[in-house]
């Protein structure tokens, strides 16, 4: 695992084309989610809790940008919105839930069918993040080029570092910053963004600080199901490509068995030595697993054979990624992960 102070830790991953992100919390209903290039994403075992969260999100909205009318790519912001620019539409939906109608929020990366690892940013993007009051960041080493264009500025906005939010959280790991897939980070950091919303605009800090509240309230109907997960499939071993959904496999009580150097090294890029593959693909070939949870946002030669031995071997496979599904926000798609790896755990005879 990489240290949080490498600036290039993810040299070498495959570059994508910057996206801009819009909001429309409004929209309640979770949309089909994208279709996954391999495996299955989410495709059954979420209804029950789609409708508690279309329950908890009722009353929740947001205010987010959307591109002019020029094609610009930065939109004009409402009179005195804070203008705030997020580096994925992870963060971006979070911080468009916290602030409102009050705020006008830009994500960099948003795109669900690529691997997010290694960002260019473009003229547009430098502009947005020029004009920006808040810039919401992950940290970790993970969206390093946004650290860069904000020190880059003559006048700074305020940053939110994730990892730098979620520090105390009890079940943060400093060497994992995929900080989305534990909720109790996540709501730190929801904190985190209503406290610097409040100290910008104090008028509406009562706002600021209900919608942080409603928003980890809406998040009950995931975490209820990750208890049951739980309380129903403690240490039924899994397997993964990547670090990426550690903290929600730990939450869960599941049994992670890769082994960490192979999974640490499809996440630098780096390929593994043939006999260290095969000892991975021996755990579905032996079903030494119930479930293999997949980034599909970021494949390689190695990821697509051990995605095809869990195929052949039948082994369920729940893929993941690190940007928000075409129509969803964070809490639709966490229950969605959520209700997919609760079918598969029981759908299945243990290994």
């Amino acid at each position: 695992m990489h240290s949080s102070g490498d600036p290039q830790r993810h040299s070498g991953r495959r570059r994508f084309a910057r996206a801009h992100f819009s909001s429309a919390f409004a929209r309640l209903a979770p949309a089909p989610p994208r279709a996954p290039a391999r495996g299955r994403r989410f495709r059954h075992g979420a209804a029950a809790i789609a409708i508690a969260l279309a329950v908890a999100l009722t009353g929740c909205s947001t205010g987010a940008s959307a591109d002019d009318a020029t094609g610009s790519g930065v939109a004009e912001s409402p009179t005195g919105a804070i203008r705030v620019v997020a580096s994925t539409d992870v963060w971006g939906d979070i911080a468009a839930a916290v602030g409102g109608d009050h705020v006008d929020v830009t994500s960099l990366i948003t795109d669900a069918g690529q691997d997010p690892h290694e960002f260019e940013p473009s003229g547009r993007d430098e502009l947005a993040v020029s004009h920006a009051d808040v810039v919401v960041v992950n940290g970790g080493g993970y969206d390093d080029f946004l650290d860069r264009m904000v020190h880059a500025l003559g006048t700074q906005p305020t940053v939110i570092t994730a990892t730098a939010a979620a520090a105390g959280v009890s079940s943060v790991h400093s060497d994992n910053e995929h900080l989305w897939f534990d909720l109790d980070a996540v709501r730190s950091v929801a904190d985190a963004i209503a406290d610097t919303y409040s100290t910008i605009d104090p008028a509406h800090a009562t706002d600021f600080r209900s919608a942080a509240s409603a928003f980890d309230d809406s998040l009950a109907p995931v975490r209820d199901a990750i208890a049951a997960v739980r309380t129903a499939h403690a240490g039924t071993p899994v397997a993964i490509t990547e670090p990426l959904p550690l903290y929600l496999i730990e939450a869960a009580g599941l049994d992670n068995v890769t082994p960490a150097d192979f999974s640490e090294a499809i996440e630098e890029g780096i390929d593994v030595s043939p006999s260290e593959l095969s000892g991975v693909l021996a755990l579905f070939t032996e079903h030494r697993v119930k479930l293999l949870v997949y980034n599909d946002q970021s494949v390689s030669g190695q990821t697509e054979q051990v995605l095809a031995a869990a195929q052949r071997s039948d082994i369920a496979v729940l893929p993941v990624g690190e940007t928000l599904p075409e129509g969803q926000h964070y809490q639709q798609w966490m229950g969605g992960i959520v209700g997919t790896l609760a079918a598969d755990l029981g759908g299945r005879a243990e290994p």
